[in-house]
């Protein structure tokens, strides 16, 4: 499949700088593969768009106060993102994104919050390994929340970029799909019979990089963390259906239903091809041209359908990206 085949033209105005207000009010787009249909929502509908038995999977993971403003001894200014903790492979030492990068060395010492930060290696593309007496703490003081570059940093953005069950902190990244939820809407559904399981994805920035091979089989995948819950575990593989709230959420769900590991790094990657092994439903964002998660979800819904609903999307002025407004794709996926 060619990289081409995952543009598609948005204006500027419809990227949201915000989520919904209250969140569960934001618009959501169902998509039917089986039928090839196209409806219009609002969030606040989805218990009624489910059945009892079926369970819904939530990622709960929270996101760092990850970005943080460093400098060099000579007092040039280095932005860090801390990324994960390679306390497993490197004792103390996190992986992060450094920019700008060009003039890093190993050996150099950064100054961050009162903290000092020495780069050990290049892990290659502008990605460091760094070690720190207290780097959870320098996080705690002076990180800022990792805000995607198409949305205006301010302060209620910051607060706003987190899910309201964010619980295991590791993250990078929000998972998107999830901040419509409100504690109303999770009421509902399981009101309605629906279960309720919850996984950790701990989400990189690789998730949201762009696809620069010119076909998308060429490239590398980045490696995330999760860990699936035997509870969870159990209520998914006795679900009337999965719906698998986020690609991060589906991600998780795949990798262990096909190999069968509960805990590890996912390198899983979903593109048209993907025979589906544990999702039936998926909840999504609508996405960026030319991303591994537009990628999953034509996978999922198939690639004209998910093209004519991003059309449809655009010319009815969804909302879109991180804060915009949500998709869920119906009977796509794995068959019966």
């Amino acid at each position: 499949m060619l990289v081409s085949e995952l543009d598609y033209e948005l204006p500027e105005s419809l990227i949201a700088q915000s989520p919904a207000e209250p969140r569960d009010a934001s618009r959501l787009m169902v998509v039917d593969a089986g039928r090839g249909t196209i409806a219009h929502h609002t969030f606040r509908d989805l218990p009624d768009l489910l059945l009892p038995g079926d369970a819904l999977v939530l990622n709960e993971t929270k996101v760092l106060n990850a970005r943080v403003e460093a400098r060099k001894p000579t007092g040039g200014g280095v932005e860090l993102l801390f990324l994960k903790d390679l306390g497993r492979d490197e004792d103390g030492a996190w992986e992060v994104l450094a920019r700008p990068s060009k003039r890093l060395r190993p050996g150099l010492v950064l100054s961050a919050g009162g903290e000092q930060l020495r780069l050990l290696k290049s892990l290659g593309d502008g990605h460091w390994a760094v070690s720190g007496t207290d780097v959870p703490g320098l996080l705690r003081r002076s990180g800022r929340m990792p805000l995607p570059p198409y949305i205006h940093p301010t302060p209620e953005a910051e607060e706003r970029y987190q899910t309201v069950y964010a619980r295991n902190e590791g993250s990078a990244a929000a998972p998107t799909a999830g901040f419509h939820f409100t504690d109303r809407v999770l009421g509902d559904a399981e009101r309605a019979g629906v279960e309720i399981a919850r996984i950790t994805l701990h989400v990189g920035v690789g998730t949201f990089m762009p696809v620069r091979t010119e076909r998308l089989e060429e490239h590398t995948m980045h490696a995330e963390y999760y860990s699936l819950p035997q509870e969870a575990a159990k209520i998914v593989h006795d679900a009337r259906r999965v719906v698998a709230a986020g690609t991060t959420v589906a991600r998780t769900l795949e990798t262990w239903t096909g190999t069968g590991e509960l805990e590890g790094e996912s390198t899983l990657f979903v593109y048209p091809g993907y025979r589906w092994l544990a999702v039936d439903a998926l909840l999504t964002n609508f996405h960026l041209p030319r991303s591994t998660l537009l990628a999953m979800v034509m996978s999922f819904g198939g690639k004209d359908l998910v093209r004519e609903a991003y059309m449809t999307a655009v010319r009815e002025r969804y909302r879109f990206y991180s804060f915009g407004d949500a998709m869920l794709l119906l009977d796509g996926g794995r068959q019966r």
